[in-house]
C-alpha cells in the first residue's frame, strides 16, 4: 500500500496537519466496495508485504538499502521532469534536471547523492495526478485500489498515465527499463519496515483502519497539492499544503 506508506512517513516526520472538521467531509460513494478492498489490502500486507519487508531489511546491509533507495529516487526524476514541464513548472523541471545530471554522473547512477551534499534543492516528487490537478481536473471519489491502496479518481488516472511519462521506459531496452520498478519496490519495502510501528498502528491497532487510512491519505494528498475547495463538494483538506518526507535508511 504505497500511498499509505508515504502518508505514514509524513506523519512520522511530524508534518501532518490535523483538523477534526476536515476528517468529517469525505466524498466516498463507493465505501462498501472500498472497505472490502481495504480488507484485501490489509491481508496482502499482513501475509506478504510486512514479512517480506522484514526479511529484506534483515538480509540487506543498511548501506546497500540506502543506495537502492537513492537509485529509485534518481530513476524517478525523468518522470518528475516531464510532469513539471506539463505543469509549466519550469523552475522545478530545471532543479530536477540539475539533480539528475549530478547524481547520475558524480553519484554513479544515483547510488550516491552528491546533489544534496552540494546544497541542491530536494526533488519535486510530482506525478501525473498532480499534473491533472494543475490542469483543473476534479479530485473525484475516494477509491481504494488493490495493492496500491488509497487513491482518488483523479490520482488513479494519474497512476495509469505515469506508466507512460517516464522517458526511461522508451530509452532503455528490456529488461533494463525495469530497473526503476525493481528499485522502487525495494525502496518501498525499506520504508515499510522502517515505519512499521506507525503503519501497523494504522492498519491493525486502530478502531477503524479504513476510515483512518482514508483520512490520512486525503489530508496528505490535498496538503501536497495545496489546492482549494471547489471540486463539487466541500473540500476542507485543500486548505493545507504537504510535502512527503523523502527518507531512506540512515547512512552509515
Amino acid at each position: 500500500m504505497p500511498a499509505l506508506i508515504l502518508a505514514a512517513v509524513t506523519l512520522v516526520a511530524g508534518c501532518a496537519a490535523q483538523d477534526s472538521a476536515a476528517t468529517r467531509d469525505v466524498f466516498d460513494p463507493y465505501e462498501g466496495e472500498n472497505r472490502r478492498m481495504h480488507e484485501f489490502n490489509r491481508g496482502f500486507d499482513r501475509v506478504l508485504v510486512r514479512p517480506v519487508s522484514k526479511g529484506y531489511t534483515s538480509a540487506v546491509p543498511d548501506d546497500i538499502e540506502t543506495r537502492v533507495v537513492r537509485l529509485a529516487e534518481n530513476l524517478s526524476l525523468p518522470a518528475d521532469i516531464v510532469n513539471n514541464i506539463l505543469q509549466l513548472n519550469m523552475r522545478g523541471a530545471f532543479r530536477d534536471t540539475g539533480r539528475l545530471l549530478v547524481n547520475t554522473t558524480v553519484g554513479i547512477g544515483g547510488l550516491w547523492d552528491p546533489a544534496s551534499e552540494m546544497g541542491m534543492a530536494a526533488p519535486t516528487n510530482t506525478d501525473f495526478g498532480e499534473t491533472l490537478y494543475v490542469w483543473g481536473a476534479r479530485e473525484g471519489a475516494y477509491i481504494e485500489l488493490p495493492v496500491l491502496g488509497p487513491s482518488t479518481t483523479r490520482h488513479t488516472f494519474g497512476i495509469f498515465f505515469d506508466l507512460f511519462t517516464n522517458p526511461l521506459t522508451y530509452v532503455l531496452e528490456s529488461p533494463e527499463n525495469l530497473v526503476g520498478t525493481v528499485a522502487g519496490v525495494a525502496s518501498g519495502l525499506s520504508r515499510r519496515e522502517r515505519f512499521s510501528e506507525t503503519i501497523d498502528q494504522i492498519l491493525y491497532e486502530s478502531e477503524d483502519s479504513y476510515a483512518l487510512s482514508r483520512s490520512i491519505y486525503l489530508q496528505n494528498r490535498r496538503f501536497k497539492l495545496g489546492g482549494t475547495a471547489g471540486d463539487g463538494y466541500s473540500d476542507p483538506y485543500d486548505r493545507y499544503g504537504q510535502t512527503i518526507a523523502q527518507e531512506g535508511p540512515d547512512d552509515e
